[in-house]
This record gives structure tokens, C-alpha cells and sequence, in this order.
């Protein structure tokens, strides 16, 4: 794994794959680097515009490049099971997807569900979207893999199950982290199952570290706000943009460890692979609070988000 780069990633001819927010950052810089092993890449995007300008971009640097792009939105169930049936259409398995789309600490928000934007987003959606694909990705096992895309900001805290939509006292960085243990609950539970039901798919996890790509840009200030808010809000923008310009890595370094994941020899199911130095470098296997490998945590995180967003994995029953 020392020094691994994209240069030494598996030819990709062959395989499709899916990639949530593949328009900008980290999850272009993946679509780009597959597509240009050979992969038919989907870049799977809220916008419109955006999505069809990545689309255009990446055909521009890679030539001959088997790219299409697909809406999804991930804060709407109902975009999520459309995206699901339009792509059931055009294919008739997936070998990779990588649920990389997310946002970061947000002000309180809901969902078109109603759910906390947050969570809603970065693990409620991907969950429902995992679970409408998991036919394709069976059809193409073995050698089919999931790649759930967190963040070491996972650290900041465990899931609470009594306040999963962050009603009671809502700290948005709190519920960032979150988010992102739910990543890795969710990917824990999902080898469990996967493993229990003999299938050959592995579902790893990643973490790009710190890399300069648009997510830390924060919200701009909105009518009504405190002045106090206000300039919180431009001082956060300019601390990010300091921090993208003089700490962080670029966005392709920071697709490596999710690169790693998805087409890398030998990753174990419910690995996680982030930057060597934590917020940069090349990928290694990632520390992990122990709260996101707790199995009974993992379980009661599934069970509520099959309830919440109506998709069963049901098979993974049979």
C-alpha cells in the first residue's frame, strides 16, 4: 500500500460504475482516474448543469472516455428510487459504487423528507440508494465492491438513536460527525450482511483527509442573520480558503484512499482507508473510533434507516 497512487490501479475495462457528487471535487477526481482505466463511470449529481459540464470536462481529459451523466438527488427519497429505476433501464449490472456525495456542517435544515439534512444526506440517502442497486452489484459478484466515502470527523461523535434527526440541541459540526459514523455503521453492518448471506461484494469504507475541493466552502450568511453570524460565517469562509490553499491536498490526492477502495487487490470487507498522516499522504488503513465497529450500534442504525427511508435489503435475505 506505501506510496500507492492512481497509476496502479487494476485495469477498470469492463466494469461500471456509479459515483454520487461526481461533478466536483474528490468525486470527479475518482470518476476522471476510473473512467481513464477503462471504466463506463455514471457520474450520479443533484445539478443538472454541473453534472452535464463534468460530463463534457472528463470526456475533454480523457479520451475516449465511457461517461454519462445521471440526476440523483440525495435529499430526496423520491429522486433516489427514480435514479435507481432509470438506471435498472440502462444496465444490467454495477460493479462499483461509491457513495461519495455529502455536505458539511450545514445550519439546521430538513430534507424533502424531513429529515435532518445531514443525516439525511450523507448516510439516510446513500443507504436507500445502496439498497435499490444491491440487485446490479449481486448480478456482477463476485468482485463487485461499495465504497461508503466518511471522514475523520467522524471522531466528533457517536450516533445518538434517541435523536437521529438532531431535533434537541442541533451543533452542526456535532451532527457532521455524526453523519459520518453513520458512514461507517452502515458499512460495518452492510459486510456483516453481505458476509452472512455469501455474497461476494466487499463494502469498505474511505476518507480523503483534508483536500481542497468546495465541501468546506460554508453557507453563505442568510437575510435575517445576527451580525455576530454574519461575520462568523465570512470568517469561516476565509479560514476555509486559507486552510485550501496552504494545508490541504489537492482533490486528487485526497480520491486515493477512495480510489484504493474501490479497485485495490486484497481490501477486506469493512476497511477503512484514509491518508497516511491523517489529513494527507498517501492511503493506508485508517484509525476508527471504536463506536463505528459496535455490531449492536451498526444494527440499530440499519433497522431505523430501513424504517425511515422504506427500503428493505431484502436481498439479503435469501
Amino acid at each position: 500500500m506505501a506510496g500507492w497512487k492512481a497509476t496502479r490501479m487494476p485495469d477498470q475495462s469492463g466494469r461500471t460504475a456509479v459515483v454520487t457528487g461526481g461533478n466536483s471535487g474528490i468525486g470527479y477526481a475518482a470518476a476522471r482516474e476510473l473512467a481513464r482505466r477503462g471504466a463506463s463511470v455514471v457520474l450520479a449529481c443533484r445539478s443538472a448543469a454541473r453534472g452535464r459540464a463534468a460530463e463534457v470536462a472528463l470526456r475533454a481529459e480523457v479520451r475516449g472516455a465511457q461517461v454519462e451523466f445521471m440526476a440523483l438527488d440525495l435529499a430526496d427519497l423520491g429522486s433516489v428510487r427514480e435514479f435507481a429505476a432509470a438506471y435498472g433501464r440502462r444496465h444490467d449490472d454495477l460493479d462499483l459504487l461509491v457513495n461519495n456525495a455529502g455536505v458539511m456542517a450545514l445550519p439546521y435544515g430538513r430534507t424533502a423528507d424531513g429529515f435532518e439534512t445531514q443525516f439525511g444526506v450523507n448516510h439516510l440517502g446513500h443507504f436507500a440508494l445502496t439498497g435499490l442497486l444491491l440487485p446490479r452489484l449481486l448480478a456482477a459478484a463476485p468482485g463487485a465492491r461499495i465504497v461508503n466515502v466518511s471522514s475523520g470527523f467522524h471522531a466528533l461523535g457517536d450516533v445518538d438513536h434517541e435523536d437521529l434527526n438532531g431535533e434537541r440541541n442541533y451543533r452542526r459540526w456535532t451532527a457532521y460527525g455524526r453523519s459520518k459514523t453513520a458512514n461507517l455503521l452502515f458499512t460495518h453492518e452492510l459486510a456483516r450482511r453481505l458476509a452472512a448471506a455469501g455474497s461476494g461484494i466487499v463494502a469498505a469504507a474511505a476518507h480523503p483527509g483534508y483536500a481542497s475541493t468546495n465541501l468546506h466552502v460554508g453557507a453563505a450568511p442568510q437575510a435575517g442573520t445576527t451580525v455576530t453570524s454574519r461575520f462568523n460565517a465570512v470568517a469561516n469562509a476565509l479560514g476555509n480558503a486559507v486552510g485550501n490553499t496552504v494545508i490541504a491536498q489537492s482533490a486528487a490526492s485526497g480520491a486515493l484512499p477512495t480510489l484504493y477502495a474501490a479497485t485495490a487487490p486484497g481490501v477486506r470487507p469493512d476497511e477503512f482507508i484514509g491518508p497516511r498522516l491523517g489529513w494527507r499522504g498517501p492511503p493506508v488503513r485508517s484509525w476508527r473510533a471504536k463506536w463505528t465497529l459496535d455490531d449492536k450500534s451498526g444494527e440499530r442504525l440499519w433497522g431505523a434507516s430501513e424504517k425511515l427511508t422504506g427500503v428493505s435489503y431484502a436481498s439479503l435475505s435469501h
